[in-house]
């Protein structure tokens, strides 16, 4: 019997020893049901939306209006100056309830915010970009907890401070006189997204509210805080990671095992005590021959899942799973002949940086879906972008913004929060930026997209060319106040940030930056070229303009016509000047006048206000695409062209590609061309024409190259035809035609430049127009159309018996996708596109439009 009894032990350890540690599941409850709110200084409660708000809980009880639609916003200017309450009543789950340890936990409050459970004030939050917790299991009851939430008025709380200094800080684009607060600019004293405050492209409506999710999280002897997984050095043939674990435990213990797992195989462990309180454990480990994770464009995008364990014996007590792609980045500041590079190292590679600045996709952001997110970060991948820079005036975007980057090959350049202006960055307010930049650093630091931080958006360059004179007005010591806190905020405080939480990341202090103390130029760092645009330079000056990395540049349009009906569908309200389109204008006449007169300078005056809307759309991708054309000619020299912008926060008229709706521009469209792996650019310089190819492969490709002269009213005239060498990621000029060699005696009004490269099964092309658009001889064009089924719509052919510029399709009343649009039309040569649509085909067809440049006027 003893010797059964002791085999029975042994079976039953052996078998205990084969099966998995039990898992110890952190409970979580989320806290986002049954919230009502009110205006604090009245009595009625109604009910709130969490995450939310206060200006959509209004609109959603009828209070307000959309402040999108028409004049809304104007009437709207109120809310911000009143104090909010907003409560829940919640029981506990049984899971947290058998929890020794519960916190509370906020991912965002916007923004001054005290909060209290059961009558116990437990929180002042005054951030809002930061995230907050509190331990509360010594509150908690089991069933009717309150929580309840004052927001004070941030222009309330910001007042006094700017009343109480003798000189200001400069916040350019806050709109304080259309929130009634005459030439008193708040923003830069509350940690809040700036473009709330009103900018020049977006409304001011300055929100409050729990605008991100909310939820008690139980746990026991331990959790994790949080997991870093330093990769200290990564190439082709192995990966050095050193996985730094946070973990809070709540009494001392004698040895925990910490592990990091990739599916069922483990990668590290350590075996170690931890002291109550909070310790951090490193795990190093190497991955030979890893498989790397590249940017769209230069390779696959693998992505690791890393399972960090925490576990006593054989139970887990807590763990966490992160997607990491390994790969090294390298930013190299590198001094040259010409002055100082700005360039992007990935894997070894360099990489030209190709895409477009990033700003939030609606003023109300909880009403930023994930389906919002994938529609935004897709479209900047079905143009070919790389790199999109989140912008300093908006937000540090949600987790989910950055994993779809991530899935998607797209490189991100991060601000910091801080836009066109200057901050009182000293005491405790320097602090609370600080524990801001740790909180988003950390949340952000293991996507492999995130490749570079960037204290601020042109502050440096702001004060030095004009800022610091009107201080100095005043008194020029106040002037020295203010720089001195600008040094401590951007050159020290933030740096020292990046380096001690995300090591081995790159950081410049301000974009565009060439030096410290400096105005930037065109032969250091980065440069946000404006000449263009706000100095009514010609269009054709992107051809001469150099940089090192254009991180900024733009050129403004309207949405297009089907988008205006949507927030202005009066027919009195059809003029680029009536009130309605001049709200929805921030550049205000400025603007307007500058879309007028590039387009009386090199195209023809529009007929009507449709086909001004669309001309402005032709322009300014005609614009753009001279841009980045001749950024990726000059690669070598410059290594990114980043345009201003991607997206808009509302219906408005603005330098995105794609309006507030999803609809692309014509810029979109333009920029996918221009943004291909291989671009053939012909570019006529004094007298000639320069053909170049430009390639981001990282292998040489073979291609046949044709230049043909199109006339426009039919006819092709080959010029040459040879087979080519294309060198590996960078641009070649391939060779040089005088315009009478080309032309031979055609006149340059009549005809069209074409430029077609064909490697493997791809076909690039290009066309290069001799002329301005307004003298070019464009005839009146007879289009034909056959309309088929498709698969969830249509495939849509054209033809025409003469050439066609930017030819634009559209459907009365919808706001359709069309796989292209804006494309200009060879004579005789047909072009397919596909749309989809659940419109029955009789009726598409009849509500389905075309418009061309030469039909505006």
């Amino acid at each position: 019997m003893h010797q059964r009894i002791i085999a029975l032990f042994m079976t039953l350890s052996l078998l205990g020893a084969a099966m998995p540690a039990a898992r110890a599941e952190a409970p979580v409850q989320q806290l986002h049901e049954g919230w009502s709110f009110r205006q604090a200084r009245l009595t009625n409660w109604y009910p709130a939306t969490v995450p939310g708000v206060v200006h959509t809980d209004l609109m959603a009880n009828g209070i307000i209006e959309d402040p999108y639609f028409r004049l809304n916003e104007r009437g709207l200017q109120w809310i911000d100056k009143e104090d909010w309450i907003y409560r829940t009543m919640f029981d506990l789950t049984p899971e947290v309830a058998a929890c020794d340890h519960t916190r509370l936990c906020f991912e965002g409050l916007d923004t001054y915010a005290d909060v209290y459970l059961n009558g116990e004030r437990i929180l002042e939050a005054d951030n809002m970009f930061r995230r907050w917790a509190v331990e509360v299991e010594e509150l908690l009851l089991d069933k009717g907890n309150e929580l309840l939430i004052y927001f004070h008025s941030p222009i309330k709380v910001a007042l006094p401070l700017y009343d109480s200094l003798p000189y200001h800080y400069e916040a350019w684009n806050d709109q304080a006189a259309n929130g009634g607060l005459i030439d008193k600019k708040l923003s830069p004293f509350t940690r809040k997204a700036g473009y709330h405050y009103g900018w020049d492209w977006g409304p001011r409506l300055v929100t409050s509210g729990i605008w991100r999710p909310v939820e008690l999280r139980g746990w026991n002897d331990l959790r994790i805080e949080d997991v870093f997984h330093y990769q200290k050095q990564v190439d082709r043939k192995s990966a050095e990671v050193e996985t730094r674990v946070e973990i809070e435990a709540a009494e001392p213990m004698k040895e925990v095992r910490v592990a990091v797992y990739d599916g069922e195989r483990k990668l590290g462990e350590t075996r170690t005590a931890l002291h109550k309180g909070l310790n951090t454990v490193t795990v190093p480990f190497t991955i030979r021959n890893p498989k790397l994770w590249w940017c769209l464009g230069m390779g696959e995008q693998h992505l690791y899942t890393f399972r960090t364990e925490v576990t006593r014996g054989r139970k887990t007590l807590a763990e966490d799973e992160t997607r990491v792609g390994l790969r090294s980045v390298v930013v190299e500041k590198e001094r040259d002949a010409y002055g100082r590079s700005l360039r992007f190292v990935l894997n070894g590679e360099p990489v030209f940086c190709k895409g477009a600045n990033y700003i939030p996709c609606d003023c109300f952001l909880p009403r930023v879906t994930h389906e919002v997110y994938e529609r935004t970060v897709g479209d900047a991948a079905a143009v070919n972008m790389n790199m999109l820079r989140i912008w300093g005036g908006g937000i540090y975007e949600d987790d989910y913004f950055y994993e779809l980057c991530d899935r998607m090959g797209i490189l991100v350049w991060q601000d910091f929060m801080y836009a066109c202006a200057v901050y009182p960055a000293r005491g405790e307010l320097l602090e609370n930026m600080r524990q801001e930049a740790i909180d988003n650093v950390k949340r952000l630091r293991n996507h492999p997209s995130v490749v570079y931080w960037c204290g601020n958006n042109e502050n440096q360059d702001s004060w030095l060319t004009g800022w610091i004179y009107d201080v100095q007005k005043v008194d020029p010591k106040y002037a020295d106040i203010i720089w001195a806190e600008y040094e401590e905020q951007y050159y020290h405080m933030l740096d020292q940030v990046v380096a001690q939480y995300a090591p081995g990341t790159g950081y410049q202090p301000t974009s565009p930056f060439s030096d410290y103390g400096k105005v930037s130029n065109d032969h250091e760092g980065d440069r946000h070229y404006w000449e263009v645009w706000h100095a009514k330079k010609p269009i054709a000056e992107y051809n001469r303009q150099r940089s090192r990395f254009f991180s900024e540049y733009g050129f403004q349009s309207f949405p297009c016509f089907e988008s205006v009906k949507r927030y202005a569908p009066c027919s009195g309200d059809w003029s680029i000047t009536s009130e309605v389109m001049m709200a929805h204008q921030r550049g205000g006449d400025h603007a307007n006048n500058l879309i007028r007169s590039y387009l009386l300078s090199e195209y023809h005056e529009p007929r009507d206000f449709a086909c001004f809307l669309y001309a402005s759309q032709i322009l300014q991708g005609d614009a753009i695409k001279t841009a980045i054309e001749a950024h990726r000619r000059d690669k070598g020299y410059c290594w990114g062209s980043l345009y201003w912008q991607h997206n808009d926060c509302w219906p408005v008229a603005s330098w995105s590609s794609r309006d507030w709706y999803g609809t692309w521009k014509a810029q979109h469209y333009f920029a996918r061309q221009a943004f291909d792996d291989l671009l053939v650019s012909p570019v006529v310089k004094d007298g000639k024409l320069e053909l170049y190819v430009v390639s981001d492969r990282l292998q040489p490709a073979e291609g046949e190259l044709t230049l043909r002269v199109v006339g426009l009213r039919g006819g092709s005239t080959e010029r040459l035809s040879r087979k080519v060498l294309i060198p590996a990621n960078a641009s070649t000029k391939l060779f040089t035609l005088t315009l009478d060699e080309l032309l031979d005696g055609t006149a340059p009004e009549q005809c069209v430049v074409r430029a077609e490269l064909r490697t493997g099964k791809r076909l690039y092309t290009n066309n290069c127009f001799l002329v301005q658009q307004k003298q070019m001889d464009y005839p009146e064009a007879k289009v034909t159309r056959r309309v088929k089924p498709a698969d969830g719509g249509y495939e849509v052919t054209l033809q025409s018996d003469c050439f066609v510029r930017g030819l634009y399709l559209s459907v009365e009343g919808e706001l359709l996708h069309f796989s292209d649009n804006f494309f200009d039309l060879l004579p005789g040569e047909p072009r397919t596109v596909s749309v989809r649509t659940m419109l029955p085909q009789e009726e598409f067809e009849s509500r389905l439009g075309t418009l061309s440049l030469a039909d505006t006027y």
